[in-house]
C-alpha cells in the first residue's frame, strides 16, 4: 500500500541526511509518496514565515511527517517551531529512543532506553513569559493539567506492554515543585496501578541523571514531564554516542512527526560530513508507525551491520567518510 507523507528537509545539514533518509526508504521499496514543504530559517527566508500555512495545510492532510533539524532565529519576537508544531497538532507524546551500536564512539554497551516525554504542558507551554522593562527580572509559568498527565502515563505504560519492557520509571521533582510535580507524581501513581504486570518506580530527575550516568543498564522506560524530558533524553543519546545516533517521535492522536532530534549544525551545511543515522532511525520509528515493521527491521538492519563494520563511516563514528559515501553503505546493503 502506497502512503502519502510530509517531507521537512529543514535547515543546515538537514536537507542532506533527509535526502539520505529518502533514497533508504525508496531503496527498501517502503512504497511512499513526498509532499515536500518548509519551515524554519529556509522558509522564512522563502516565504517570510518560519512556518508557513502551506506547510501546516499539508501535515494536516498527510498526517505523517519526516523533519530534518530546524533552526529558529535567536531574540525576541520568535517562537520555537518545534514547540509550536507539537502544540498545533496536539503532539503530546514525545518519545526518545536510544540504543547502543558497536563502532560508534559511545562510553557504554547495551544501552536500551525509551524515554517517554509529555510534550505540549509544563515550562515549555509557553504561558507567562514575561520580562521587566528594565531587564532586571523574568518570570514563567508551569502548568500540568490532570487529563496531561494521564495521558501521557498512559502512553508511556501502552508502549511498555506493547513491546514486552519489564520498567517504567516515573521521574518527577515533586519533593520541591509540590504542585506541578507533585500532580504528574500522584497520577503516576494511579496509573501504575492499572499495570500490575509492569515494574513501577518513581525517581527523582537529579538522582535519575545520576544513575543514568553510573548504571544506566538499570533503566528501560522513562516518563516525565516536558522539561525534564527533554534533559534526560539528551543525556541518554550521549550514552550511545551523542544525538546523531538519536531518533524522536511526536506523536498525537491522529498525526505524527518523525525526526532527526540533533541541530540543524550550520558549520558543516553543504559539505557531505554529517552523519544521516539520527534521520534514518526516525524514518524506521515512522516505518513502524504505519504499519511496516518489515521494512523497518531491515532498514535498522542495514544501519546497524554499516555501522558496527566501520564501512565509510563518518567523522563522529570515527572514519573520514561523509554522508554520501556512508548512504551508499547502507544501500549497498538493502541491495
Amino acid at each position: 500500500m502506497t502512503s502519502r507523507i510530509t517531507v521537512i528537509p529543514g535547515d543546515g545539514i538537514g536537507p542532506d541526511i533527509v535526502d539520505a533518509a529518502i533514497q533508504i526508504l525508496d531503496k527498501a521499496g517502503c512504497g511512499l509518496e513526498y509532499d515536500y514543504v518548509d519551515a524554519g530559517l529556509s522558509a522564512f527566508e522563502k516565504h517570510g514565515e518560519l512556518l508557513p500555512d502551506h506547510t501546516l495545510a499539508t501535515l494536516d492532510k498527510n498526517r505523517i511527517a519526516l523533519k530534518g533539524p530546524l533552526t529558529t532565529p535567536m531574540g525576541g519576537g520568535f517562537s520555537s517551531i518545534n514547540v509550536s508544531l507539537r502544540q498545533h497538532f496536539g503532539l503530546f507524546a514525545n518519545v526518545r529512543p536510544v540504543v547502543s551500536f558497536q563502532g560508534t564512539q559511545a562510553r557504554y554497551q547495551d544501552i536500551d532506553i525509551i524515554t517517554v516525554r509529555e510534550n505540549t504542558e509544563g515550562m515549555y507551554s509557553g504561558l507567562g513569559q514575561t520580562t521587566s522593562r528594565d531587564g532586571s527580572e523574568a518570570e514563567a509559568m508551569s502548568k500540568v493539567t490532570r487529563q496531561g498527565c494521564q495521558r501521557i502515563l498512559h502512553f508511556a505504560y501502552e508502549l511498555a506492554r506493547r513491546e514486552g519492557r519489564k520498567k517504567v520509571t516515573a521521574v518527577h521533582k515533586a519533593n520541591i515543585l509540590k504542585s506541578t510535580s507533585g500532580l504528574f507524581l500522584a497520577v503516576a501513581r494511579e496509573v501504575a496501578a492499572e499495570y500490575p504486570e509492569i515494574e513501577s518506580e518513581e525517581m527523582i530527575v537529579d538522582a535519575t541523571c545520576m544513575k543514568l550516568v553510573m548504571n544506566p543498564e538499570n533503566f528501560d522506560v522513562l516518563v516525565t514531564t516536558n522539561l525534564f524530558g527533554d534533559i534526560i533524553s539528551d543525556l541518554c543519546a550521549g550514552l550511545v554516542g551523542g544525538l546523531g545516533m538519536a531518533p524522536g517521535a511526536n506523536i498525537g492522536a491522529n498525526h505524527a512527526i518523525f525526526e532527526a532530534v540533533h541541530g540543524s549544525a550550520p558549520d558543516i551545511a553543504g559539505k557531505n560530513l554529517a552523519n544521516p543515522s539520527s534521520v534514518i532511525l526516525a524514518a524506521v520509528q515512522m516505518l513502524e508507525h504505519i504499519g511496516q515493521a518489515d521494512n523497518a527491521a531491515r532498514i535498522l538492519t542495514a544501519l546497524r551491520d554499516t555501522i558496527e563494520s566501520g564501512d565509510r563511516a563518518t567523522a563522529d563514528l570515527g572514519g573520514q567518510h561523509g554522508t554520501t559515501d556512508f548512504t551508499q553503505a547502507v544501500l549497498d546493503r538493502l541491495s
